[in-house]
């Protein structure tokens, strides 16, 4: 998790981008790094594969303040998005304070956001880490193409929700992202459930890109305060 260097007085906390292959996790990073200022950021790294790259590169938002005197490093990373990738997925994960599921709106790409999210929930598992837990966004990617599905059935698919078992927060907590819907909510049959936020994005012109890294940091900071 968050690492504290003292020398430097940041906390440094990383940000891991996952989802389904070519669904836009590099063109948020890259729309990321191209906005930041020149003097806030580090080196983009790119580990190329034959069919996708893993990229890296952490910068220091200025306008995040300080958290007990300590400003605050972003250390963002992408995922290779093919499954036999997997021993490098689970390595990146390794340390992580926040994730971004990146799905990609294509009704064929349907199947493909499941296979990814599913294997995100085990990859965590085996690290020892509860998702419901942690600092967790999705993002659903591609919203200008025709062929996308409804948010209604990327959310039935992708964040149908997890039980709320403990009693105090057994009650309504309103997605102030999302006017009229609910983060906590109770279903049909009387069981709370809880869902991760999510935001509609257009990655390749930055559509959304921000909202997403604005509100998995705020949740990531919300855990070091």
């Amino acid at each position: 998790m968050s690492m504290i260097n003292y020398a430097s007085r940041e906390i440094n906390c990383k940000l891991v981008y996952y989802g389904p292959g070519l669904g836009g996790k590099t063109t948020n990073l890259e729309h990321v790094y191209n906005k930041v200022a020149p003097g806030a950021k580090g080196k983009m790294i790119s580990l190329a594969t034959e069919t996708e790259r893993t990229l890296f590169f952490d910068f220091l938002p200025v306008d995040l303040g300080t958290i007990r005197g300590f400003k605050t490093r972003f250390h963002l990373y992408t995922v290779p998005g093919q499954v036999y990738y997997n021993a490098s997925r689970k390595l990146i994960l390794k340390g992580v304070d926040g994730v971004v599921f990146v799905a990609d709106s294509q009704i064929e790409r349907m199947e493909a956001n499941i296979e990814a999210m599913q294997n995100l929930y085990d990859n965590m598992a085996e690290h020892g880490y509860d998702l419901t837990r942690i600092p967790f966004i999705i993002q659903y990617n591609k919203r200008d193409l025709p062929n996308g599905a409804s948010v209604a059935d990327l959310q039935a698919a992708l964040n149908p929700g997890w039980p709320v078992e403990e009693a105090a927060r057994q009650r309504p907590m309103a997605d102030h992202y999302h006017e009229g819907e609910f983060l906590i909510g109770r279903t049909q049959d009387g069981e709370w459930i809880e869902r991760a936020t999510y935001f509609e994005a257009v990655a390749v012109n930055g559509e959304g890109v921000f909202d997403t890294l604005k509100a998995v940091s705020k949740l990531v900071l919300k855990t070091l305060g």
